[in-house]
């Protein structure tokens, strides 16, 4: 079956579309992807995944056509993203 594995860092994106046998779980789609020797950086003991933008876990069963996502930490505070934009407000006066 086909599915899709997706991941994202600042300065790049990619999603991979790749054919994987119909008991697969998350984790053995994104091992079979080949993502993890893209990106080194990718931790899946570490960063959440998904399928379709709702949390799954790696040994849950996929699909056809799924879209596994692999998501990175946030890196800006959110607290202080408010105060950012409330600055760039006061700037525009």
């Amino acid at each position: 079956m086909q599915i899709s594995v997706a991941y994202s860092e600042p300065a790049q994106q990619i999603w991979l579309r790749i054919e994987v046998p119909e008991d697969s779980t998350v984790e053995q789609a994104i091992i079979r992807s080949g993502i993890l020797r893209q990106f080194p950086d990718i931790d899946l003991t570490e960063q959440k995944v998904g399928i379709f933008g709702k949390l799954a876990k790696l040994d849950a069963a996929l699909q056809a056509g799924d879209r596994i996502e692999i998501y990175r930490s946030i890196t800006a505070d959110p607290k202080t993203t408010p105060r950012r934009q409330m600055a760039e407000e006061d700037d525009d006066d």
